[in-house]
């Protein structure tokens, strides 16, 4: 309704467990150009005996049919996740699983952390924080590693391609620059030109990192 409403405005998810993202909801964010096609979906763990343990609400299986989905209503769906290394009684196994369900997503980008207790949670009050630091920090440095890959993987989609980006304020590295996002949430920096925060430019990409694309604008966009 809103998008339909306000046809110049981007509109934006901040979040959904898997267990609230619905078909509905993809097909009325594929029909729309101003909800944006990226979807922060937590997953937390690869592994279903730990996701239990989490009170999670979703299967691995349950979650991989939720991405199959997404690739299918929305194929330039940008995806994100939450992840969690080292919750109590996490073995090498359940870690293995959890990188092997990015290398079947390959997010965009991710927050991930190692795990510490919480007070007033679940697993602080019923679970031994068992899981020494040395392993819970290995652990995530091969999630974000695996994920900076992946990211990097992501990026690299767009070389050669031109995106609408609404800007949003100057770079950070540089005054003559802008920096705005394209539909997926991707940051995108420019150089000024004639343009102002709010525009919306499309842009032409021509470098990339893991987390940011570089390029040079061709003018106001039609799009959002």
């Amino acid at each position: 309704m809103v998008a339909a409403a306000h046809p110049k405005v981007r509109f934006r998810f901040s979040t959904s467990n898997p267990q609230d993202m619905t078909t509905d909801v993809l097909h009325a964010m594929a029909a729309h150009d101003n909800i944006c096609k990226y979807i922060h979906l937590p997953v937390q763990s690869g592994s279903n005996r730990i996701l239990k343990k989490m009170n999670r609400l979703h299967t691995r299986e349950e979650y991989f049919a939720l991405i199959d989905n997404i690739r299918r209503i929305i194929p330039n769906c940008a995806i994100s996740q939450d992840m969690i290394a080292g919750f109590p009684t996490e073995t090498e196994e359940d870690h293995q699983d959890t990188l092997a369900l990015m290398d079947y997503v390959k997010y965009d980008f991710g927050f991930m952390f190692a795990y510490s207790e919480r007070p007033g949670t679940l697993a602080e009050r019923k679970m031994e924080d068992d899981i020494p630091d040395d392993i819970k920090k290995r652990r995530l440095n091969e999630i974000i590693a695996k994920q900076q890959e992946h990211s990097h993987y992501r990026t690299q989609q767009f070389l050669g391609k031109t995106v609408c980006v609404l800007i949003e304020k100057n770079s950070k590295r540089s005054d003559n620059h802008w920096s705005g996002r394209t539909t997926q949430n991707t940051v995108v920096v420019f150089p000024k030109e004639g343009y102002a925060v709010g525009d919306y430019v499309d842009v032409h990409i021509t470098d990339c990192t893991s987390a940011t694309l570089m390029g040079t604008a061709v003018g106001h966009s039609s799009n959002i």
